[in-house]
């Protein structure tokens, strides 16, 4: 499906995101979406053509996209009724809240070079979502092994793979990962001579693939090595995300800083700090010891940040960087007028006499 914008910064362009599917959760709200979508398909209107909708059309393609991101593939493609996903919660959310794994990529003893999230690609060419990613009780041996959930793949844990651009880094053999087997000891298929698979290539960290290692730990583990763990999220397969920062690549990161959480003081005060100060501090979460939070109702609602209050925040601190460059280019500008003479004239004059 091309990608559809919509009014409000709302866009309808994630895979698993079908309108007609959208239009079984609430057909009376989301018609006219799916009726621009199917003139769209149709080649009526083009790619960015923009699709104006009502509020309520947008609440309810935004609590599909939440039941997604709860739910993920654990409905085998089939909508859960509003009994069965109320159910779903109440039975899988306390525990996923509790046993989170969080999941990175990085060489034993270093940074996390790669902080792996839902849709992060595995050796076996499935995403972490699509392995098993909840526990009623993490098992006590070690590493934890997360085995892929499709029926055909034989992968028996996650293994993150590097990516040279936007493809998965080649062998020694030059062989791709997908001509490799994701079982046993990764054997080339289409080679006698490659015993398994070995990647030359140089991670941002200085350090060649072959020396990174996948690690699943428990939050006490994560923070037995000082490593943030963010705020407890009721979503599917979040892995090692923590903020926006976890995005980005491990060296341009303030991780491996040893320090965990920030305090939740300092999340308090962050409305009235200034602009120079690090916005991602308070993507990294508050500890819930000092936060009381007793329901999952209360912590979904404080995982909501409406955009426009995202938007007021980020103008705020742009005019305030404004204002700051503009200071500082009426100290260094010098004041208008006739600059003064240093030296004296000389004169050109005859001399009297």
């Amino acid at each position: 499906m091309r990608n559809v914008v919509v009014t409000r910064w709302t866009r309808i362009c994630s895979t698993t995101c079908n309108l007609a599917t959208v239009a079984q959760c609430a057909p009376t709200q989301v018609h006219s979406i799916h009726q621009y979508v199917s003139y769209f398909c149709n080649g009526a209107i083009n790619a960015m053509d923009v699709i104006r909708v009502n509020k309520s059309a947008i609440t309810a393609v935004e609590d599909y996209l939440e039941y997604r991101r709860i739910v993920g593939e654990d409905d085998g493609g089939i909508l859960f009724t509003s009994e069965q996903y109320a159910a779903y919660k109440q039975q899988v959310l306390p525990t996923r809240l509790q046993n989170r794994l969080y999941v990175s990529c990085g060489v034993p003893g270093g940074m996390d070079c790669k902080l792996i999230g839902p849709e992060t690609l595995c050796f076996c060419s499935h995403r972490y979502k699509q392995h098993q990613t909840d526990f009623e009780k993490v098992p006590l041996e070690r590493p934890l092994a997360l085995p892929c959930r499709v029926s055909s793949c034989s992968c028996t844990s996650y293994s993150y793979i590097h990516l040279n651009g936007s493809q998965p880094v080649r062998c020694r053999c030059k062989h791709s990962a997908q001509d490799h087997s994701e079982a046993g000891g990764r054997r080339c298929r289409k080679c006698s001579t490659c015993a398994a698979f070995y990647s030359p290539y140089t991670c941002s960290c200085g350090q060649p693939s072959y020396a990174h290692k996948t690690l699943v730990e428990t939050k006490e583990e994560r923070l037995a090595r000082g490593m943030p763990v963010g705020q407890d999220v009721p979503y599917v397969a979040m892995g090692g995300l923590t903020g926006f920062s976890s995005l980005a690549e491990g060296f341009l990161r303030l991780e491996n800083r040893r320090l965990g959480n920030p305090p939740y003081s300092g999340l308090e005060l962050a409305g009235s700090r200034s602009s120079v100060d690090c916005w991602f501090e308070k993507a990294d979460g508050a500890c819930s010891q000092t936060a009381d939070i007793n329901s999952l109702k209360q912590k979904k609602s404080d995982l909501k940040t409406r955009e426009d209050e995202d938007m007021a925040v980020f103008e705020r601190r742009y005019k305030e960087r404004l204002e700051m460059e503009e200071a500082r280019k009426q100290k260094v500008l010098p004041p208008k007028g006739p600059r003064p003479s240093a030296t004296p004239q000389r004169n050109r004059g005859r001399p009297e006499g």
